[in-house]
């Protein structure tokens, strides 16, 4: 059975068709929109920035880490990650040491405190999301489950570095 066109879905102005590209960069931004606003909603004590989440995530799979390293991976500049840092030390979640591999540098890592924060954080978005998929059809539970696969493999292309 044609699937009809949807409404909600946004078309290409140029060639009135609707490119991957295109519609996979709006489903995941309304789906990060969408997840932040709910947690907001239902957890309200989330107030960490996602600049910051991100970072607690990159700290913890990569321990320890530099400033340096931590705005490579994140694409950022270097100024910025040390100034989310500071926050982040002020806040308790990070903490600053001299890198044993090289002593006129520092490394971070994730305090207790923020290894508790960013179990809370994944586990309160894992909740969320759980409702949100258990509320579908199983053949879209399905689908999205047949397109996880993939989706980690689009992450990995994204996180190389392109010829400019």
């Amino acid at each position: 059975m044609p699937t009809q066109p949807r409404s909600d879905i946004p078309v290409s102005r140029s060639t009135g068709e609707t490119p991957d590209a295109r519609l996979l960069t709006d489903a995941v931004t309304r789906l990060r929109r969408a997840l932040r606003a709910s947690i907001r909603t239902d957890y309200p004590w989330e107030t960490l920035p996602m600049a910051q989440v991100e970072l607690l995530q990159v700290i913890g799979e990569h321990p320890p880490a530099r400033i340096s390293d931590l705005a490579a991976r994140q694409r950022l500049a270097a100024s910025t990650v040390s100034g989310l840092i500071g926050q982040m030390i002020t806040a308790g979640l990070v903490a600053r040491d001299v890198d044993p591999a090289d002593r006129r540098a520092s490394v971070v890592t994730l305090t207790a405190a923020g290894r508790e924060q960013l179990a809370a954080w994944t586990t309160a978005h894992e909740r969320r999301m759980d409702a949100a998929l258990t509320a579908l059809d199983q053949n879209s539970r399905a689908a999205i489950t047949n397109a996880l696969p993939a989706l980690f493999r689009l992450a990995e292309q994204l996180d190389e570095p392109t010829d400019t």
